[in-house]
């Protein structure tokens, strides 16, 4: 039953747009009411008509130790004890800071702000201001936040609403950004070329997560890194999904390709709202007060969200961490592929350590086109089907799905055994 999640919705679409503080939330993709969620513990939720979850959308990323863990809950506690905010330097972003240095490869100075939307536009703000130039490149189904340049044929809601741009960019914000294919590098080739010397900088999702998972081909991003040194090109991975989820480090420690500058978001605040950049020293002193380039936030380097950033990678430091998500994948992966060969049903898992999609496709999804491609009918059943099972899962086949710490081996088995009732349903066509 959904009686107060849709007496909810109804009335919330009175007083915000949508009903949704965040446009995929409003799940119109699927055809569905949104359930309104009541609390959260480990891998499960509950919404407020008492339905219980297991839950793979994860906060969309950040939730990787699972929701409410016992250690970021305390933390939050003591840091909210002593003031949640002060608009001033603490120790713990200093603290947080080293961490991020310490950990990422392409970070030599970082610095906090409060989403990945602030990040990417104030990495690129510096790669302008720093190469002198205008023009950026991004790729097909790329989403890098809501900033106007980068809003021009993007991934997660955007795509998911089916809005090629968005109304009040101005045409000639757009027209600096140019929108290529992802994972062709021949098609970045000309795309330098033809613009000689007016490239400033080039961002990408290591991994691509807003046009479902995708991972780069091989060679894929190591020939991003050599075509931008040789045009005096910004390279910047946009890591604020794959960000400690695919790696300690992140998708350049993983695919051992180093950026001039990194965005990062989703699990450095521990579920909180987060953001940061940050990369070669030489860049990074371009940012004031030392250097031209501006960026201010009252609130970055908020506390709260620097005592659950903190929590949650200390957590992410003990042995086997990542070992357990990736093995968790797998499992999932396997039993997946597994369960949808028994139904006779064609799928393609796209994984990369614990973040995965799955397309209803005959054939490899490896960019944009090939997304759009499978079958989103069938995706909005199946997902209708598995909310029916007890499991929560992304409302749009354009979204990655979370694997957590807190997924234990009876989550996975149960999430399985729901996915091969389904696939039997899809396949013989029962509702």
């Amino acid at each position: 039953m959904t009686d107060h999640s849709s007496r909810l919705f109804q009335h919330a679409q009175k007083l915000i747009p949508g009903g949704v503080n965040s446009p995929v939330r409003a799940w119109r993709a699927m055809g569905l009411t949104p359930r309104f969620i009541a609390r959260a513990q480990g891998a499960h939720i509950t919404d407020v008509d008492g339905n219980n979850y297991i839950d793979f959308v994860g906060s969309w990323g950040p939730m990787i130790v699972g929701h409410a863990h016992p250690r970021v809950v305390a933390a939050l506690h003591e840091a909210a004890k002593a003031g949640t905010s002060y608009g001033a330097p603490t120790a713990a972003e200093v603290e947080l800071a080293e961490m991020l240095v310490a950990a990422v490869p392409g970070l030599e100075m970082v610095r906090l702000v409060n989403s990945g939307t602030e990040a990417t536009m104030s990495a690129l703000r510096l790669a302008r201001a720093a190469t002198g130039r205008d023009r950026i490149i991004k790729f097909d189904g790329g989403y890098h936040g809501h900033a106007d340049t980068v809003l021009v044929q993007a991934g997660s809601g955007v795509l998911t609403q089916g809005i090629p741009g968005s109304p009040g960019v101005p045409p000639a914000m757009a027209q600096l950004t140019l929108s290529l294919p992802y994972n062709d590098l021949a098609a970045v080739e000309q795309a330098v070329a033809q613009y000689p010397g007016e490239i400033a900088a080039i961002i990408v999702e290591p991994v691509a997560g807003n046009m479902g998972v995708v991972p780069p081909a091989p060679g894929f991003l190591a020939g991003l890194r050599q075509l931008c040194d040789r045009h005096g090109i910004v390279l910047i991975f946009d890591e604020v999904i794959t960000g400690f989820r695919v790696a300690w480090g992140g998708a350049q420690s993983r695919y051992e390709v180093i950026p001039d500058l990194t965005c990062l978001g989703k699990v450095i605040g521990g579920g909180l709202p987060v953001g940061a950049y940050g990369g070669r020293r030489d860049l990074m002193a371009q940012m004031a007060p030392v250097g031209p380039v501006y960026q201010a936030g009252t609130l970055s380097g908020n506390p709260l969200a620097v005592a659950a950033g903190l929590a949650t990678l200390k957590i992410l430091t003990e042995p086997g961490t990542y070992e357990r998500l990736e093995e968790q994948g797998r499992v999932l992966e396997i039993g997946f592929v597994a369960a949808a060969q028994q139904a006779g049903m064609p799928l393609i898992v796209n994984r990369v350590g614990s973040m995965f999609t799955l397309f209803f496709a005959p054939s490899p999804v490896t960019d944009l086109a090939g997304a759009q491609a499978s079958d989103t009918s069938r995706f909005q059943k199946f997902f209708r089907l598995m909310l029916e099972r007890g499991i929560y899962l992304p409302p749009s086949q354009f979204e990655a799905w979370f694997i957590s710490l807190a997924h234990t081996k009876e989550d996975l088995e149960k999430t399985l055994a729901a996915s091969g009732q389904v696939f039997s349903c899809l396949k013989n066509g029962q509702p």
